[in-house]
């Protein structure tokens, strides 16, 4: 049901929260733009995240902006082993400086707290026994990412029936989005990268989770709160998160912040059509950083096989600020996969 803004009648696009893409900052010292690196400790980076990293850095120096990093270990799972402390270190050895960070979730618990009493105060909530696998058998819809679309089955419960069924389980926390015949519900944006875009909350997504049934505040919550906290003027990051956008939006709307800019680019693909993963450690860092030895090595590879760069000589990210455009990531966004031999081929003084 996702769909462009041109499409909606007039009226209702007089009602629908609407965020044009801004115009091109200038690339001068002291920009308001702040970018930001939002990686999740659950594994080494891997060639995508690189490339994500490497274009939200790229955008916010070239607009003579800031950068924030941000750790996103809401999750418990997250929070040990060595995957932070390896993110860190694999950023500073490519030479993606931030200028504040990083910053931990896990430390700004009190702050999705104070978000969530908000919603809650303003009748906003409701408590959700579903559990996913009732929710992944059930014959529902999905939305574009694969979550089932919510189809309210315990909106409405009554306060008795919720009393006894916690008794036993701890709900999850859903907030409540208009109806679809509602133009609040309806929300637009003009992404940098894939141009206008539009959802029906109450049918694209439905009633969404703020907060998980152990108690893990949600991604879509915690991610809204940060990047105002943070001042992130522009989100950079893979088109796996698009259709998280107009969710984001709305709580921004609910909750009073302000919306950034957004640029969603497209994801690396090994030859074979299948996303680069974590958890197949496709090319992760340290294959990547023992392979090619140099940061410059690896970068100038990268830039030039995706198009931010003219060819594939060694660059330093520095020197790749002076090639950066979102035109060319605009050219690629449809056909960036990756001969994995072929692109380690290249590593090496030869590259």
């Amino acid at each position: 049901m996702r769909r462009i803004l041109a499409s909606m009648d007039t009226q209702h696009a007089l009602n629908t929260f609407y965020l044009e893409e801004p115009p091109a900052p200038a690339c001068t010292a002291g920009s308001g733009v702040v970018g930001r690196f939002a990686p999740s400790p659950s594994g080494r980076m891997h060639l995508g995240n690189v490339f994500a990293s490497l274009v939200a850095w790229l955008s916010a120096r070239k607009a003579g902006g800031r950068v924030v990093l941000r750790i996103e270990d809401l999750d418990p799972r997250t929070q040990s082993g060595p995957w932070a402390e390896l993110l860190i270190d694999d950023l500073r050895w490519l030479g993606l400086t931030w200028d504040e960070g990083p910053l931990y979730q896990h430390n700004r618990l009190e702050a999705y707290q104070n978000a969530l009493d908000t919603l809650e105060q303003a009748g906003l909530l409701y408590p959700c026994f579903c559990s996913r696998a009732e929710l992944h058998a059930a014959s529902a819809p999905h939305a574009s990412d694969g979550t089932p679309i919510y189809a309210g089955t315990c909106k409405g419960m009554p306060a008795d029936e919720v009393a006894r069924r916690m008794r036993t389980r701890q709900p999850a926390l859903r907030l409540e989005v208009p109806a679809a015949d509602d133009p609040r519900g309806t929300v637009a944006f003009t992404d940098r990268v894939f141009g206008p875009q539009c959802e029906v909350l109450a049918h694209d997504c439905g009633d969404f989770l703020v907060r998980r049934s152990d108690k893990v505040f949600a991604y879509q919550l915690a991610v809204v709160v940060d990047d105002a906290a943070m001042g992130v003027t522009e989100v950079v990051r893979g088109c796996d998160l698009l259709s998280s956008t107009e969710r984001q939006m709305y709580l921004q709307h609910l909750l009073d912040l302000p919306t950034p800019a957004y640029a969603h680019i497209p994801l690396l693909l090994a030859a074979d059509g299948r996303r680069l993963s974590k958890r197949d450690h496709d090319l992760d860092m340290g294959s990547l950083r023992s392979a090619f030895g140099t940061p410059e090595r690896l970068l100038g590879r990268l830039a030039g096989w995706t198009g931010i760069a003219p060819d594939t000589r060694p660059r330093s990210a520095e020197e790749l600020v002076a090639c950066f455009s979102w035109d060319a990531v605009r050219a690629h966004r449809d056909n960036l996969c990756i001969d994995i031999q072929r692109f380690m081929e290249g590593a090496g003084p030869a590259a």
